[in-house]
């Protein structure tokens, strides 16, 4: 997941300097990422979509609101899990709604 936000933020650049070349708007993006427990399923009656619901979700929209524009922002959970494979800067425990204080990381690059 980490690696993928990787190429999402390194694609929403690519179309940023596109469309500042031509004159257009363009935005930017925060990612969050959380780890754990989800349910998953098919929702709707005649058009059908795929969903993921539960706590780690709503963690993983906190960690994104609580993020910078074009940074990865992490919990320790998934810090823990992804281990030496990336270089972090940790951020301290930053208020979370509902949640109270959870620890933070910007993920800053993929280590070789």
């Amino acid at each position: 997941m980490i690696k993928a936000s990787f190429e999402i933020l390194e694609y929403i650049e690519e179309v940023k300097k596109e469309r500042s070349a031509q004159g257009k708007p363009s935005f930017d993006i925060r990612i969050g990422i959380h780890t754990g427990p989800l349910v998953a399923g098919v929702v709707g009656k005649s058009k059908f979509a795929y969903d993921v619901w539960g706590d780690t979700v709503n963690i993983s929209a906190r960690f994104e609101t609580a993020g910078e524009a074009g940074r990865i922002n992490i919990s320790e959970t998934t810090k823990s899990l992804a281990g030496e494979a990336f270089t972090y800067i940790p951020r301290g425990k930053v208020a979370v709604k509902n949640r109270g204080e959870l620890s933070m990381f910007f993920v800053e690059k993929l280590n070789s």
